[in-house]
């Protein structure tokens, strides 16, 4: 396993190179969370760079599109890396894993099974740290313009004259 002392000397590309190499989903360094395909990267302020990448892995798990990249889901979860949020976020991280180890898996990132993280989230459903993440993504993750077109919305449609006249009427099959 890659320490953070070990991390310290390489350059991205390597640290990249590494991850990509070993098949893992996020690589995590010291202060930062990196996909190995680099199509990403965020830098943690308050959270510890393991558990931001396990409250990535745990959006993608609440509200699982294959179409969505992960770096939506990031932009989605960024907002909890704030002094405030940061204890509640890691105490709900850390009960995640103890959930995780409880199923005999070596933490919630460490489980390979979408379906083992779901039922692991299905025992925890009921949690403030659950609800708190799940009612966030609601809006942090669907109210970014960037994943309107996977799902066919266009947006408002009042600066365009309304719905009437744009398509609310071309129903054929009725």
């Amino acid at each position: 396993m890659t320490t953070t002392a070990d991390v310290r000397g390489m350059t991205r590309r390597q640290l990249l190179s590494r991850a990509t190499a070993a098949g893992a989903s996020f690589v995590v360094g010291a202060g930062f969370i990196a996909a190995p395909d680099a199509a990403w990267a965020y830098e943690t302020t308050h959270i510890k760079p393991e558990a931001f990448a396990t409250l990535v892995q745990m959006a993608r798990d609440i509200y699982p599109h294959d179409r969505i990249p992960d770096e939506n889901y990031v932009l989605a979860v960024k907002g909890y890396d704030t002094p405030e949020a940061a204890p509640a976020i890691e105490a709900g991280i850390a009960a995640l894993d103890a959930a995780a180890h409880g199923k005999g898996f070596p933490g919630y990132l460490g489980t390979g099974w979408e379906r083992d993280r779901v039922d692991i989230l299905r025992g925890m459903e009921e949690s403030g740290f659950f609800q708190m993440i799940r009612g966030g993504l609601v809006t942090g993750l669907y109210n970014q313009k960037a994943v309107w077109p996977i799902f066919g919305y266009e947006g408002e449609s009042y600066s365009q004259g309304g719905y009437l006249e744009r398509g609310f009427d071309d129903i054929s099959w009725l």
